[in-house]
């Protein structure tokens, strides 16, 4: 019996699956996506591509279930439990303001109230010695106030737990004998690293979103047996590793990004593929668009990000999102033209899905224009009504006073901008050239745009991989198990002894080992990757540094400097140099496909399967319109041409040509650098 590895990601319109089967071509699905019960689209999208759930061997998920918990504020009431004298660091948070001149500047809102903090006597000092025995009276008050008023999250963050977490432990054990119903999260457990505000933030964040995310998880997990699946359910985590469901439910804060890294994932797995070592990677869905990097192979990743203000400590793929899709609506501010970020979603969805309804977006713009055809969608299995996408444009066109045409490539432009500005902030402000980097297009909508972007940037080669509507969930199957570990390490470089440095990194690696085993990994499987925290002695902020396990203490300094003057582009190599802190990824090898493998083309059938007008720049022109699985290895298009596939449409405007190279991904460059 054929057993398929299978992945999901659910996104703001449709929902996503890949199936890697073990003796055949990987295929995709689509289904609309259910906002009142994620789960739902999932296992409705499992049912329809595969007959028999038993059949599945590896089942991994990409969920915002967490995230839109905390951006909804649809989050579990939390009780903070700090150290005696430290209870308010959490309310004051930070004093430096990112708008130093913004009159209106709001401070972020906490998600524990003042109220909610509770300090709790006990003390130990910085370096782990008992200065005082932690208070049972302060814990049992605690306990009194949680079942008074149904509490169901607790976070725990006392001061130097990161180095020292004893007392955290023993009010784990106190909390956990008297509430044992209740979710209760250990600061050191998800943020081992200094600085209290931050790692309370991230306690909180983890405290906060876990009761849904547990529910959530127990649910999905409750009807894939229901199926018959007995295959582990994995979660994609925001470092770009998966983790079990069981350990996911532990620490949620983990997977709050989990859907947008599955494309980073899978862009580093092109890269290998490809040769091209730089790829900037734009995922366009029908809700968002989110960007990410492949710089020298590997993905970009931060050991720390804000999500509205707020700051999390945790390994993640450096990705940056804003609110541009498909559905994005097109809007009237006064006189001017606005687009999104309000989003049509999937429910009603564009005007041309039929839904109800009537604002125009992003995708009635390219039906109007022609560029995306009535029966382009899900390969035909849904039909896009253009007589609603033209109502939706010529009425706003009416109101803008504009003709309907420019009005549609006015959304696109605008669209556009918004794009190629993100773009931007992740190249041009960070020191890096866009010219440096092919531009990896994907998302539902991202190939139907991807070459207005690379014009805006002059990005001069687009990739469009196989499956691009599909390729997050693809990406989710090119990634292992993970745990990351920390501890602190303050040590000038200069007094490191080099085998005290080995013995910090070996005790990693077997709390790595320890928590990968628990998710069923052989020993065989396992494998880690070093790095740490460094910084100029008398800098404030670290940054992170890779190197090998058998690096010497001159190697990581030589990549601190490379890794300074790469970020900064300065370097100091005669200045002081230090640790802050250890970091260890350990990995669980699982198995995989070396590469896409689409089914091969059907000779037999032409691919061009006939052509319609589209509007380029005003100029309306006949475009051919080509079916991408009947594509052959190294056939050419000259654009106007248009590509359709299940997952996506792919627009190829005039002065551009696309062709297929050898694993049938389309590469798409000016007709000028033929």
């Amino acid at each position: 019996m054929s057993k398929y590895r299978v992945s999901a990601d659910i996104g703001g319109t449709f929902t996503d699956l890949v199936v890697d089967p073990a003796d055949g071509p990987t295929f995709v699905g689509k289904v609309a996506t259910t906002p009142d019960d994620p789960a739902r689209g999932v296992i409705e999208g499992v049912r329809q591509i595969i007959p028999d759930a038993s059949d599945i061997s590896f089942f991994v998920h990409g969920t915002t279930v967490g995230l839109n918990a905390f951006l909804e504020r649809r989050g579990e009431r939390v009780l903070l439990l700090m150290t005696t004298g430290s209870g308010d660091s959490y309310s004051i948070a930070r004093g430096n303001r990112r708008t130093l001149y913004d009159l209106q500047y709001a401070k972020p809102k906490q998600l524990v109230s003042r109220g909610d903090v509770h300090e709790i006597g006990g003390r130990l000092s910085w370096d782990g010695e008992e200065i005082e025995p932690l208070s049972r009276d302060d814990l049992t008050r605690v306990v009194e106030k949680v079942r008074a008023e149904d509490i169901q999250s607790i976070a725990v963050c006392f001061l130097h737990a990161y180095a020292h977490p004893r007392h955290e432990l023993e009010a784990d054990q106190f909390l956990r004998e008297a509430l044992p119903d209740v979710s209760i999260t250990l600061s050191h457990t998800v943020a081992r690293e200094w600085r209290e505000y931050e790692r309370a933030s991230t306690a909180v964040m983890n405290a906060y979103v876990a009761p849904v995310v547990q529910r959530y998880l127990s649910s999905l997990e409750r009807e894939f047996e229901g199926l018959g699946m007995d295959a582990t359910v994995h979660i994609m985590q925001s470092s770009g590793g998966v983790a079990t469901a069981e350990a996911a439910r532990d620490n949620p804060v983990f997977t709050l990004l989990s859907g947008p890294v599955g494309g980073t994932v899978g862009g580093v797995s092109l890269a290998s593929a490809t040769g091209r070592d730089n790829l900037l990677c734009v995922d366009m869905g029908g809700t968002s668009f989110d960007l990410s990097l492949v710089i020298d192979g590997g993905a970009t990743a931060t050991t720390e990000t804000e999500l509205e203000g707020l700051p999390l400590l945790l390994s993640i793929l450096d990705i940056q999102t804003i609110g541009t899709g498909g559905g994005s609506i097109a809007w009237m501010e006064g006189e001017g033209l606005r687009v999104g970020p309000h989003s049509a979603g999937s429910v009603p969805g564009p005007a041309c899905y039929g839904r109800g309804g009537t604002e125009p977006t992003v995708t009635d713009a390219n039906v109007y224009l022609g560029r995306l055809g009535t029966a382009s969608l899900l390969g035909g299995d849904m039909t896009l009504d253009l007589d609603a996408a033209s109502q939706a444009i010529e009425s706003l066109a009416k109101r803008a006073g504009m003709e309907p045409t420019a009005l549609a490539e006015g959304i696109l432009a605008i669209s556009n901008a918004a794009m190629a500005d993100a773009m931007r902030t992740i190249t041009v402000s960070q020191g890096l050239d866009p010219r440096d980097f092919s531009l990896v297009a994907f998302g539902g909508a991202g190939p139907m745009a991807a070459v207005s972007l690379a014009e805006e940037l002059e990005i001069g080669e687009v990739i469009v991989p196989n499956f691009p509507g599909t390729f997050s969930a693809w990406g989710m199957l090119q990634t292992d198990l993970r745990s990351d570990q920390t501890c602190a390490y303050y040590q000038a470089v200069a007094s490191v002894d080099l085998d005290d440095l080995a013995r910090r990194y070996e005790e990693l690696e077997e709390l790595g080992a320890a928590a990968l085993r628990n998710q069923g990994v052989e020993d065989a499987d396992l494998f880690y990757e070093r790095s740490a925290d460094m910084r100029y002695i008398g800098q404030e902020y670290s940054i992170k540094v890779s190197f090998p396990s058998d690096s010497t203490l001159d190697d990581i300094v030589a990549a601190f400097h490379e890794s300074h003057d790469r970020r900064y582009g300065h370097s100091s190599p005669k200045a002081p140099v230090e640790f802050v802190n250890l970091r260890l990824a350990a990995f669980g090898a699982l198995d995989r496909s070396s590469a896409e493998r689409p089914a091969a083309a059907d000779g037999s059938k032409s691919a061009r399967l006939g052509e319609r007008e589209a509007i380029y720049d005003g100029e309306r022109l006949s475009t051919p319109i080509f079916d991408r699985t009947r594509l052959n290895q190294d056939d050419v298009l000259s654009g106007p041409v248009i590509v359709e596939e299940k997952s996506a449409t792919t627009v190829v405007p005039p002065g551009w040509q696309a062709r297929v190279d050898e694993v049938g991904n389309i590469l798409i460059s000016p007709e000028a650098a033929k």
